[in-house]
């Protein structure tokens, strides 16, 4: 059985859990080859992202509903957030170690990401948007919180196009590790 205790342990060692599915029992744990990272001093902001953060017309918090932020992330046609890992991330939030950050617009949850902090590391489990551009608006705010708050690492687990376009990269697990090793001598604060 995994604890909060023996997830956290994961983290600091580099590894995740995934389900194969919502329905699936089994948890595995990743360890990939190549890690996706998002550089907390290259995010790219494109012009157009630029403008639809200051239009405005939302608002960014954090840990308001957590849960409901793990729920809209599981909200899709495949998701490796069964109930366990869905239990295990409410836990590490009950703890302090797993927060969200949220945009809202006109009182409903329209985006959000959750992640763990161990040290000054953010591990990113996922995100979601229920409004054009959320996940980036959500993600250009996270990066700011995560700077200001002295973190060194933001995992994104696995790089993807999305990540990619802004700036995203890949690494090699030795690196990764590295550099995790190095984020978890210094405290960060979400």
């Amino acid at each position: 059985m995994i604890t909060p205790e023996l997830l956290l342990r994961a983290y600091a060692a580099g590894v995740f859990p995934m389900a194969e599915s919502a329905e699936s029992d089994a948890i595995h744990w990743v360890d990939p080859r190549r890690r996706g990272i998002l550089p907390l001093d290259g995010f790219h902001i494109s012009r157009s992202l630029a403008k639809d953060i200051r239009r405005g017309g939302f608002e960014i918090c954090a840990d308001r509903d957590f849960a409901g932020v793990v729920a809209g992330c599981a909200d899709r046609e495949t998701t490796w957030i069964n109930a366990d890992i869905f239990a295990l991330y409410l836990d590490l939030h009950r703890m302090g170690h797993a927060h969200s950050l949220e945009m809202w617009e006109n009182g409903a949850l329209v985006g959000g990401t959750y992640g763990v902090v161990l040290g000054a590391a953010f591990f990113a489990e996922s995100m979601f948007s229920r409004r054009r551009s959320a996940s980036k608006i959500v993600l250009a705010h996270l990066v700011a919180r995560l700077r200001d708050g002295g973190f060194t690492l933001c995992d994104t687990q696995f790089l993807t196009p999305h990540l990619a376009s802004l700036g995203g990269i890949e690494i090699s697990r030795a690196e990764y590790h590295a550099r995790l090793a190095e984020a978890l001598e210094r405290e960060g604060r979400f």
